[in-house]
């Protein structure tokens, strides 16, 4: 009986053993090939929007244009981009699968590119430390735009769109 406990003990031990191993060796092999982790990686997911505003239906009508981005008072949306150079304005909404919003949706503030985020808070806390508040309406942002119509454009009416991204982004401090 002794002999046969040893016996099984021994093996159990050994497939343990084996198991162990097995297991070093896979994670080793998976490391090995796995792509190198950098900040851009980290930085492009972080990046992504949780609500698409570019869609393969769209993206041919998507274009890049130069504006300011403010909030308005009165009826949505409230964020609006004018077009410089031009009378129009662009209403900014989530994206194609949000659009026509419901009325919950009218109320809520869209969704942005992470670098405009990153914008509006690197500046909100250039103003905390300048003044010891942050603001509590978004302050202009002129910058090259890639937005999205969401429906065709409309002579004397405010289109909408949304921003599937901004480049040189400059942030009107207030006066």
């Amino acid at each position: 009986m002794k002999i046969y406990f040893s016996a099984c003990s021994a093996a159990l031990l050994g497939s343990a053993a084996l198991l162990a191993l097995s297991l070093v060796s896979a994670q080793q092999a998976s490391k090995s090939q796995a792509p190198p982790r950098d900040k851009r990686n980290a930085a492009a997911k972080s990046a992504q929007r949780k609500i698409p505003c570019k869609t393969s239906q769209n993206s041919q009508t998507c274009y890049w244009t130069r504006g300011r981005l403010s909030v308005y008072e009165g009826g949505p949306p409230s964020y609006r981009l004018w077009k410089i150079g031009t009378h129009r304005i662009l209403g900014i909404f989530n994206g194609p699968l949000h659009f026509p919003p419901t009325l919950e949706e009218y109320d809520e503030i869209p969704e942005l590119p992470a670098i405009l985020d990153t914008a509006y808070e690197a500046d909100s806390q250039r103003m905390k430390r300048a003044t010891g508040f942050t603001w509590t309406i978004p302050p202009s942002v002129f910058a090259d735009f890639e937005v999205c119509p969401l429906e065709p454009e409309k002579e004397g009416e405010m289109q909408a769109v949304c921003i599937e991204s901004a480049k040189n982004i400059f942030i009107k401090p207030d006066d």
